[in-house]
């Protein structure tokens, strides 16, 4: 078994380069993936950026608020946000704290990845048992009233 630690105690001060008020620690790295834990502190920033590869920005504590291309939205605790590759990102605070894990995956997607492995896996044809398609969307709207938001006006 192997555990990794994060949190207080277990971030490097100053976080990833270009991040303004962000602490972090590297949770795994290898070719398929790095995870992350980022702790943004009040009026902190990851830089608007883009990169070759596709991360996920999990929100697990606080909130503020992440660009996604020219969007820009709010999110909190509970909240996951899609980076696509190529596309510029980037995340701040303003009110008050908020930490993410961040998943950057290895290249833009997995579809070099989706071929059958022969003797693993069988091709299913359309309308065969099994066969899901992808949903596409994106999260809507959520208005938040003022019990949902702490002293600083952050979501809880």
């Amino acid at each position: 078994m192997e555990i990794r630690r994060f949190g207080v105690g277990h971030r490097r001060a100053g976080g990833p380069a270009g991040t303004v008020g962000v602490d972090g620690v590297v949770i795994h790295s290898d070719a398929r993936a790095t995870i992350s834990e980022l702790a943004f502190a009040k009026g902190a920033s990851i830089p608007v950026h883009d990169s070759p590869n596709s991360a996920w920005f999990i929100v697990i504590e606080g909130g503020g608020y992440v660009l996604v291309g020219e969007e820009e939205r709010r999110v909190a605790a509970g909240e996951a946000v899609l980076w696509p590759a190529g596309v510029l990102h980037g995340a701040r605070t303003v009110y008050g704290p908020m930490r993410a894990i961040a998943v950057e995956l290895a290249g833009p997607d997995d579809r070099h990845l989706r071929a059958v492995l022969e003797g693993v896996a069988k091709r299913l044809e359309p309308g065969e048992a099994g066969n899901v398609n992808r949903g596409v969307g994106r999260l809507a709207e959520r208005p938040l009233s003022d019990l949902e938001r702490d002293r600083e006006g952050e979501p809880t």
